[in-house]
């Protein structure tokens, strides 16, 4: 894997297809760049995706914790757009996709957003409080250091459904090590700190937006996704049946043949 400095940061990515358009993809919080590797099966023919590794996430610099984290993601994933491409992201990778459109909408050709986890759509509606409750032994578990508890209650809301005793221990033990990442990623997410939501932003994308979620994700995924709908030019939403937040992971084939329904629309 290509590694070097980005935005000041040590950052490892992964080039995967042989496809005639260039991509680019942004993983979700607690993955890295391989999540993408089971779309690309079915995808490979139609783009060249690069996928990098986030802040300490994968094989990428560990985050010293310093700074706007977000802000670092988004200048990272800004700096592999050289040319324009198709823009894709899952969960806070989403957000960040989002964030970097709206920096730069004539280098994005189309935009496809799995998930997309910004939170601060839903603000003062009854799922937004009831995210609020539900996000509550989470937070409660990170400030009193209990992070192996954070990571089991995260995963349980956000993770691929599987139960966190059948997980292999190595994998227990790396998502305890990087679960600070996913309240350092929150100023994004609940406060919209890069002013995703500012007035007439959304509203001034005109590449052909795909938003995709899972039938089984949590309730506010679907409230988000109609709230950036109703903002977005040209927009569709997709529903996976079956499929909860991980689903480029769990279900990759459906997601790449969304992906390449929007890929037809640019």
């Amino acid at each position: 894997m290509p590694e070097g400095m980005r935005a000041g940061h040590p950052t490892s990515w992964r080039v995967m297809g042989q496809g005639e358009r260039p991509a680019l993809a942004i993983h979700c919080g607690l993955a890295h760049s391989g999540e993408w590797s089971g779309a690309m099966a079915h995808l490979g023919d139609r783009i060249t995706l690069t996928a990098f590794d986030l802040p300490g996430h994968g094989r990428s610099g560990v985050w010293d914790g310093q700074g706007d984290y977000p802000r670092l993601c988004a200048r990272i994933a800004a700096s592999f757009v050289d040319r324009p491409l198709d823009l894709i992201g899952h969960s806070f990778g989403a957000v960040t996709a989002l964030r970097l459109a709206l920096a730069a909408p004539d280098a994005i050709r189309t935009l496809t957003l799995i998930e997309p986890v910004l939170f601060a759509a839903t603000r003062g509606s009854p799922v937004w409080v009831a995210h609020r409750r539900a996000s509550a032994p989470f937070e409660q578990a990170m400030a009193e250091g209990r992070r192996e508890d954070a990571a089991r209650l995260f995963t349980g809301h956000w993770g691929t459904g599987a139960e966190w005793d059948s997980m292999p221990a190595e994998g227990r033990r790396a998502l305890v090590e990087r679960i600070h990442l996913i309240p350092a990623s929150d100023p994004a997410l609940t406060d919209d700190s890069g002013r995703v939501l500012r007035p007439d932003g959304l509203e001034s994308l005109d590449m052909p937006v795909l938003i995709i979620r899972g039938d089984r994700s949590p309730p506010i995924v679907a409230a988000i996704a109609e709230a950036l709908a109703a903002r977005l030019p040209d927009v569709g939403i997709a529903t996976v049946p079956g499929a909860a937040h991980m689903l480029p992971v769990t279900h990759p084939k459906e997601v790449a043949g969304l992906i390449a329904v929007n890929l037809d629309r640019g």
